[in-house]
């Protein structure tokens, strides 16, 4: 099967932008989906301590993959660059070079994942109770982290060039395999958060070995020859800085989630397990505007790397759009069935539970809008060759989180609620911040370079 891609320099802003995206949110969608299965079947069959041990596990894994994915997403500006630019011979040569660069970054992620993972689980504060099961859970995810990196970086060079239906196609595949496998191996075969995580695991390898069959098969620039593997210092430093700021950026965001995670489970299990599943609901509520920015990102750098920067212009203000008009309907929906959604993933007789996770998105969910400007200021400013604009958003966001979550919470009376206040008032200052520099910098950023 091979597919079209989209030329996102050419036509409507808006179209080009949606049509792009829509793959990335159903993407997005299935792979929630890995976690959100071992949520949903480890919560109802096997107890709210295993929650709550798959619940902290999510958390770290998506520090450390966010390292690995930041990575492929960094080198992905590259790429669209150069083919934009039709510059066949250097995307050629910065396929090969990014991939030694993020697999080197990725097998020194793995061993020393593998060999701190008794420090990790402590620097999280894991109770004693579900330490061993927490362990056991994340050692199996971890031995699935070459696949995931695999699978990020050909779905980065596939969407560098428009082509966002493909890593749609073994997401879904994988997503539906991780379902059957999550089942049988959690109730039938009773293996509990083992089972969950290898049901994880192989489905991540279906994926990953399947979108690299097609990427060598089907993109011709990948196809091995000399002058591909050819190393340009510059063209290396290129593709280290752009990967490296993106990397930095992801990891932050995440490190900053991970700080507050410890933070939470200073408050015992039963707030730890609210807030498991109301980040899950979390995730799928804000997903789309988030992948609105992770494809604006590839249409400003393909349209700079076309020189027309005017489109970048005006396909800001169509993302604006599009993330005032998702937030709306999305922010609504979760507000008002916030207990349903919980109920979802946690039996009735959870009342503690339900109750928390509740209170938590009745505080967030109002902002959705908030960190899809955030996820567009993102998008533009990493399309546009300056990731570190990303990193101080990144910093200034989770920075106010983190500091205002450990006071609030701190303060009696006020307790976990000011956690989870931190949040939003986080994206709204990282906001601020984006918007206030594009308008008075506007003029010089939008200069192909």
């Amino acid at each position: 099967m091979k597919t079209k891609n989209i030329d996102l320099t050419k036509g409507s802003e808006m179209k080009s932008i949606v049509l792009f995206s829509l793959p990335l949110i159903a993407g997005n969608l299935f792979q929630q989906l890995y976690n959100l299965v071992d949520t949903l079947i480890v919560g109802k069959y096997v107890g709210a301590n295993a929650l709550a041990a798959v619940g902290s596990s999510y958390m770290t894994m998506t520090f450390l993959t966010s390292i690995i994915i930041g990575l492929c997403m960094g080198s992905s500006v590259v790429f669209s660059y150069f083919y934009s630019a039709k510059d066949t011979e250097q995307l050629s040569q910065s396929f090969f070079q990014s991939f030694l660069f993020i697999l080197g970054i990725t097998i020194l992620i793995n061993g020393i994942s593998f060999w701190f993972v008794d420090e990790i689980l402590q620097l999280l504060n894991i109770e004693e109770s579900i330490f061993s099961m927490t362990k056991e859970y994340l050692l199996i995810i971890f031995a699935g982290m070459f696949f995931v990196f695999l699978y990020n970086y050909f779905a980065a060079v596939l969407r560098s060039m428009g082509n966002s239906f493909i890593p749609l196609v073994f997401l879904i595949i994988a997503s539906f395999l991780n379902i059957i496998l999550d089942y049988l191996f959690v109730v039938p075969f009773q293996m509990g958060v083992q089972g969950a995580g290898y049901a994880t695991i192989i489905a991540q390898i279906v994926s990953a070995i399947g979108i690299t069959i097609y990427t060598l098969k089907h993109v011709p620039e990948m196809k091995f020859r000399k002058e591909m593997f050819v190393i340009k210092k510059n063209l290396f430093k290129k593709i280290i800085d752009q990967s490296a700021m993106t990397s930095v950026q992801q990891s932050i965001m995440n490190l900053g989630i991970l700080m507050v995670q410890g933070l939470v489970n200073s408050f015992g299990i039963t707030v730890m397990a609210g807030f498991a599943i109301a980040v899950k609901i979390d995730s799928f509520a804000y997903m789309p505007v988030q992948d609105f920015g992770n494809g604006f990102s590839t249409y400003v750098a393909q349209n700079r790397g076309a020189g027309k920067m005017e489109r970048i212009s005006t396909g800001t203000k169509s993302a604006i759009k599009l993330i005032l008009i998702s937030c709306l309907f999305i922010s609504t929906f979760v507000f008002i069935f916030a207990t349903q959604l919980m109920g979802c993933f946690v039996s009735a007789e959870n009342v503690e539970v339900i109750k928390e996770g509740v209170r938590y998105i009745h505080i967030v969910s109002p902002f959705y809008f908030m960190i899809g400007f955030l996820f567009m200021f993102y998008g533009l400013y990493r399309g546009l060759g300056k990731p570190e604009m990303s990193i101080i958003l990144t910093i200034l966001s989770l920075g106010t989180r983190v500091i205002l979550a450990y006071v609030l919470s701190s303060v009696k009376g006020i307790d976990v609620i000011g956690i989870w206040w931190a949040i939003p008032i986080g994206w709204i200052l990282a906001d601020l911040v984006g918007f206030i520099y594009y308008k008075k910098y506007k003029n010089t950023i939008l200069i192909k370079n």
